[in-house]
């Protein structure tokens, strides 16, 4: 395995690292007093305010694509019509996307193209009719219409009133004035009861409007909440075309995984174990030339003969045991891992906590997984101590392995980790790595139970 410890330079991209290390010093603000001047906060509201025009059209021509499609069904013209109105929603997904993505921040895939079976326009216009995708977004169009008029009035009017309500003291004197019998006053309701220009009134007001200028971007927030689920929720791809994706994804990861195993497995059978079993085979032939003619000299060439056997039986015992050790099946993980946890070049704590046994498939990478991060603690970490835990949590798993080694462990670095990674990534699993530089390190293996 490719070392995975090394010089940690992740502090290096931190904010305020070369300057001692002190954050920025809005920072220091509480955040609701950040959140009105916030780049989010601006972000999201222009995303609520730009959603009603859009959504209006949209609404609008999906209605009347739609309304004019199923009223046309009863003609071969419906179907096209039907089929151009659904297209004309995807059009606008692709625009919603990357609205989304500018303004919201929010990641959503493309969902999979429509593909005609063989290629012509008819072949075309079924596929599209078909594609779940496609009423998704038929969906949005009609649903996001009146959730957009709903956000776009209340995000406005909370954001407009405490603006303008905090900055009244400032531009108050716009409003023209009425002489009553004590003076000029600025004019109020019809009654003349109602002024806002006492030192009092102007600060009770501006007061108000600082109280709304504070949980307007709460709100704001809480509103572009539900257009990032509208989004991610109808807008991306169809949760099983992501599954099927995800399942290819992993068989080629495991396929890869196997072909390298039996690549590291001819390899050491070849470099080890054979070439040890030819070289007794010459030594042996030679020793029966030699057995008549000079019997010493042949007892001594069987007598390293026989080591050569003791040598080639522990490298396969240990070939074996890396194809699958005897023990975890007899035994389960506590003794395995006890038994890897005995050859680590550090002393190891184990610690297993099982009430059953996950399935054999699982309860393999979880070996391996063990072992290969044990590898790392004694070739890479410098460490003193180790200890590994493992225990279940619901239906899943649980692997932690750690070290007071020096730290530095990175997935990124296309290290022995990344591999691990992509093996567990194959069978739903998560590997997480907490490694600073200086240790100590703690990585945690999450894989599913299927008991």
């Amino acid at each position: 395995m490719a070392t995975a410890y090394g010089p940690d330079t992740r502090d290096l991209h931190r904010p305020g690292a070369g300057s001692g290390g002190r954050p920025p010093a809005h920072h220091f603000l509480p955040a609701a007093v950040r959140a009105p001047f916030e780049a989010r906060t601006w972000r999201e509201l222009a995303y609520l305010l730009l959603s009603l025009p859009i959504s209006v059209v949209l609404f609008c021509l999906a209605v009347t694509m739609v309304s004019l499609g199923m009223g046309m069904l009863i003609t071969f013209l419906g179907i096209p019509i039907l089929a151009a109105g659904l297209v004309m929603c995807r059009g606008f997904g692709t625009l919603e996307r990357g609205r989304a993505r500018g303004l919201l921040k929010l990641e959503v895939a493309e969902p999979e193209p429509v593909r005609g079976r063989t290629g012509g326009l008819m072949s075309w216009v079924g596929a599209v009719l078909r594609s779940g995708v496609s009423w998704r977004h038929l969906l949005y169009a009609l649903l996001h219409m009146p959730w957009a008029v709903f956000a776009f009035g209340v995000s406005l009017t909370f954001w407009a009133y405490g603006w303008a309500a905090f900055t009244y003291p400032l531009w108050h004197w716009v409003f023209p004035a009425y002489v009553g019998t004590d003076g000029v006053q600025l004019y109020g309701d019809s009654t003349h009861q109602v002024y806002l220009d006492s030192s009092l009134d102007l600060a009770v007001t501006s007061g108000l409007g600082l109280a709304l200028v504070m949980v307007a971007p709460w709100i704001i927030r809480g509103l572009a909440s539900v257009d990032r689920l509208l989004v991610a929720g109808l807008l991306g791809p169809s949760r099983l075309a992501t599954r099927v994706s995800e399942l290819e994804s992993d068989r080629g990861v495991v396929v890869d995984t196997a072909a390298a195993d039996l690549r590291r497995i001819e390899r050491d059978l070849h470099d080890g174990a054979q070439a040890r079993l030819v070289a007794l085979a010459m030594g042996l032939g030679l020793a029966k030339e030699k057995l008549t003619d000079d019997p010493e000299a042949a007892a001594r060439m069987v007598d390293e003969a026989h080591g050569e056997v003791k040598v080639a039986l522990q490298e396969l015992r240990d070939l074996a045991r890396g194809i699958h050790p005897a023990v975890l099946t007899d035994r389960g993980l506590d003794a395995a891992l006890s038994a890897i946890a005995s050859r680590c070049t550090v002393p190891v704590d184990v610690t297993v906590e099982l009430s059953g046994r996950p399935v054999e498939a699982i309860e393999g990478i979880a070996y391996f997984t063990v072992s290969e991060l044990l590898q790392n603690v004694s070739k890479h970490a410098c460490a003193t101590r180790a200890s590994v835990d493992v225990w279940r949590a619901a239906d899943r798993l649980m692997l932690q392995v750690t070290d007071d080694g020096r730290g530095g462990a990175d997935v990124s670095s296309g290290s022995g980790l990344a591999g691990l990674t992509e093996r567990l990534d194959a069978v739903d699993g998560v590997l997480a790595v907490d490694s600073p530089a200086g240790g100590p390190t703690t990585v945690t293996a999450e894989l599913p139970w299927r008991g």
